[in-house]
């Protein structure tokens, strides 16, 4: 089976008719993925003529083809027009991309208030709630509903988001900018892209804020409606840095059914609320388990206890997600662990959440 470098270089000869640059070096070729004896990729096709498009996705698959690989999917995606620009700036003169890529870096002000980005910081009090897996379907889900989405994996010591969404590429740098990995119309950035086999970060909490600054000033997001992070439970030093760094953050706390998981993220929501920063909603993850013979919803961690929370953070409880996990096949090209599938009856429920975040938010 190829490896994911030989699947570059045998698709390197590919260009894109306008600048005459490879699809694999303008980041053009994405999500690939090896499974078994099946290769599949995505192709962000610049080509608005359909004869041109088609005759692109075969030569893409003609070489790989040529390298031995005969099971080929390929997900064909029109460019947007941030991409679009990209592409542009990339065929310019010289002197014209160094102005451009100077302006850009001026530009950059995810951290400035008047960014017009929502950030949406996703908190729980303690570990094992599900606050990850809230996270990367809530990001999904707004993708869903035509949001340009940002996620970044701010639970630097417990970092899940990659593996969550099966992302197995790690971003690139390009003139010194960091393109985040896009996965489901989401855009990612993790520590975990940067650890080697799953190695523990024993950084002190000064080094972890330098990493979250850097997260914000040296990525290159593009255009964003919605930015989410993935705090680490508690109230630690991160949790306390992304509160400091983003005044204008709203919070949604994740919490589970249980009395101790509620009393216990109460911590975080106070937090919040301390810091002047408002508290969109409670998730509570875990409400229940329902039967797919019969239906039957039966409370294993009990009631209540998100629906208190919200009442003592004076906010609303915005969602109850069942115990479960997708259906989701290694086989299938859009794989991921934890997150669900649109039209299944837990991502529905995520598009609901989205929904209403959407309505506070805008």
């Amino acid at each position: 089976m190829l490896s994911r470098e030989q699947i570059q270089e045998l698709l390197q000869p590919v260009t894109d008719p306008e600048t005459g640059k490879s699809l694999v070096e303008l980041q053009l070729i994405r999500d690939i993925m090896i499974k078994e004896d099946r290769i599949s990729l995505s192709l962000i096709c610049p080509e608005t003529d359909e004869t041109k498009r088609m005759k692109l996705e075969q030569e893409v698959r003609d070489r790989l083809r040529e390298g031995g690989a005969e099971n080929v999917h390929i997900r064909l995606r029109d460019i947007t027009d941030h991409e679009r620009s990209k592409l542009r700036r990339e065929a310019a003169p010289e002197e014209e991309k160094l102005q451009g890529h100077a302006a850009g870096l001026e530009g950059l002000g995810l951290l400035n208030k008047n960014s017009g980005i929502h950030f949406i910081a996703i908190a729980s009090g303690k570990g094992g709630v599900g606050k990850s897996t809230v996270t990367v379907n809530l990001a999904a889900a707004l993708a869903r509903k035509g949001k340009r989405v940002g996620l970044i994996d701010a639970d630097i010591y417990g970092f899940s988001v990659p593996d969550m969404m099966g992302i197995e590429e790690a971003p690139v740098v390009e003139d010194g900018t960091i393109i985040p990995v896009e996965r489901f119309g989401v855009k990612v950035m993790s520590m975990g892209f940067f650890i080697r086999e799953n190695n523990p970060v024993i950084w002190r909490g000064p080094m972890l804020g330098k990493m979250l600054r850097q997260f914000f000033s040296d990525v290159g997001w593009g255009e964003l409606d919605y930015m989410l992070l993935d705090l680490p439970p508690g109230t630690g030093d991160v949790a306390l840095d992304v509160h400091q760094m983003l005044p204008q953050s709203k919070e949604v706390i994740v919490t589970t059914p249980h009395a101790t998981a509620a009393f216990v993220a109460a911590r975080a929501g106070t937090m919040a609320l301390q810091t002047d920063h408002e508290i969109l909603g409670v998730i509570e993850n875990m409400a229940y388990y329902q039967c797919s013979a019969c239906g039957q919803k039966d409370y294993i961690f009990g009631r209540g206890g998100g629906a208190r929370l919200a009442e003592s953070l004076h906010t609303d409880l915005i969602g109850q997600i069942p115990l479960g996990a997708p259906d989701n096949t290694v086989s299938d090209p859009d794989f991921s662990p934890s997150v669900y599938k649109a039209g299944t009856g837990t991502a529905e429920l995520f598009d609901e959440i989205a929904a209403r975040l959407i309505l506070k938010c805008e």
